[in-house]
């Protein structure tokens, strides 16, 4: 018995782990990095098509960027408590139980993480398109019946690969991407903002500004398309529809929290980097909005073809040239933003593989000190989701889920002050319990009118969290077992 303890214990000593090798910076960049993807350049036309002026444009992404702040500090509490690997897997279940932890990484497998990750894949290759058309989804390299294959999906998919490769090979390649990648794309978009106000031929400024907060919808009507003014309910309904982008855009904050276990000082550094990177992203979102008001008439922002709001603006500053700009941009964006993303996300699966909820290989590191089976399992879904063209309506899904689990992550909070009174905070949620409640209170607005305005990508998003429920009751029953 004592030889085995003393196996064990060399097993355990043998065994890679977790390097923290990740200062302030670099943490920064990853909130950064993975918040900023492709969303900036596209959502702005619904939004704007939701709400129909310029005032309730900007409130939309400045609530959006409120909500994101306040939960980004109120994160940082969690982040110092329980500084390891796993992030929000982590917190629900320390606050709920572990089938509230399961529930939400069951989820960020199925659809937050994976989605996200074909979709932002998917952008990259359809802007690449922009420099070389052979790559567009019209240039189809196989008909299978079933499905259909692009140049693009090719693209998003060999993207997903490297990227993937590349942080098998340790931290430090993921590290090096993120810090170039993201620098690159946050100067590039602070240019393009001064631009849009300084080199603009014509500024539209005055002429959007006089719409006000006067709230219209552009809807079909019997006579044709046209302009409605709304209010009360359906102007809250409207501001839900609209957030679904302005959320995608701002989401993906958390995923520091995920690789606390290769950070510097986490306690410290998680909670400064959650509010670094959130306020910064938020100030260049609603700063672009300002600028696209600038550069281009609403009706323009709101039928900018394809929604390429970006593009359109470009082509206004810099001629037809803007289009190659916005191009390059975006591919730069997308890049480090998944780059972001396929770092952190492997991560939980390799801490619910180690709670014996996923699967077993996850919980391995390789000789890099990172989750390699984990990354290439993530790789595969992602992939997939790129061939099976729904992305598009997963991600419709995810600004639902996310939110959900975002409100519940932050109402742990309080069930922790209760239950863990005397637990070591090294920092405190910003503003508790005022600000966690306002957020947990929009949060649900958020959902209830999402729920009423897009039933069916909602139901079918809450059914993804709940299928959960009977794979997690399988997966303890084989625990048992074994």
């Amino acid at each position: 018995m004592a030889e085995k303890t003393t196996d064990l214990l060399q097993d355990n000593l043998t065994q890679p782990s977790f390097k923290p090798s990740l200062g302030l910076f670099d943490a920064t960049m990853v909130v950064a990095g993975s918040m900023i993807g492709s969303g900036i350049f596209i959502v702005s036309a619904d939004i704007t098509r939701n709400v129909g002026s310029a005032g309730w444009l900007i409130a939309v992404w400045l609530i959006t960027g409120f909500m994101t702040l306040t939960a980004a500090v109120s994160y940082g509490e969690l982040s110092a408590m329980f500084p390891k690997a796993g992030g929000q897997y982590v917190y629900l279940k320390e606050a709920f139980n572990p089938l509230a932890g399961f529930l939400y990484g069951w989820s960020f497998f199925a659809v937050i993480q994976t989605a996200t990750i074909a979709a932002v894949g998917v952008a990259f290759s359809k802007f690449a398109a922009y420099l070389f058309p052979f790559l567009s989804e019209k240039n189809i390299i196989a008909d299978l019946g079933f499905v259909t294959i692009s140049a693009a999906q090719i693209v998003s998919i060999v993207l997903i690969i490297f990227l993937t490769y590349v942080n098998t090979k340790g931290i430090e390649g993921g590290k090096l991407i993120q810090r170039i990648f993201t620098s690159t794309k946050l100067l590039a978009l602070f240019g393009l903002i001064i631009f849009g106000f300084f080199a603009v031929k014509h500024s539209f400024w005055q002429e959007n500004w006089q719409t006000g907060f006067t709230a219209m919808q552009h809807n079909t009507t019997d006579a044709g398309p046209a302009w409605l003014p709304i209010g009360g309910s359906a102007l809250i309904g409207a501001i839900a529809a609209s957030m679904v982008g302005s959320i995608f855009s701002s989401d993906s904050w958390n995923n520091v929290t995920f690789i606390a276990g290769e950070i510097k000082n986490p306690q410290k550094n998680i909670g400064l980097s959650l509010f670094l990177g959130t306020l910064i992203v938020t100030i260049i979102y609603v700063c672009a909005n300002l600028m696209y008001l600038n550069a281009l008439p609403l009706h323009d922002i709101a039928f900018a073809e394809n929604d390429r709001v970006a593009v359109t603006a470009a082509k206004n500053i810099f001629g037809d040239a803007g289009t190659y700009v916005i191009a390059v941009l975006i591919m730069i964006s997308t890049f480090g933003c998944n780059n972001g993303l396929i770092l952190a996300g492997a991560r939980v699966y390799n801490t619910m593989a180690k709670d014996g909820l996923f699967f077993k290989k996850a919980a391995n590191l390789n000789k890099n000190s990172v989750p390699e089976f984990a990354l290439w399992i993530q790789c595969l879904v992602a992939a997939l989701l790129c061939l099976s063209g729904k992305y598009g309506d997963l991600l419709d899904m995810i600004s639902f889920v996310v939110v959900l689990f975002y409100a519940l992550t932050i109402i742990g909070i309080f069930i922790l002050r209760k239950k863990r009174p005397d637990a070591e905070r090294p920092y405190k949620a910003f503003g508790y319990p005022v600000l966690p409640v306002i957020y947990i209170i929009l949060a649900l607005i958020f959902c209830v009118f999402l729920i009423l305005m897009k039933p069916l990508y909602a139901g079918i998003g809450l059914g993804i969290v709940l299928i959960g429920i009977p794979i997690y009751y399988i997966a303890i029953s084989n625990q048992k077992k074994v």
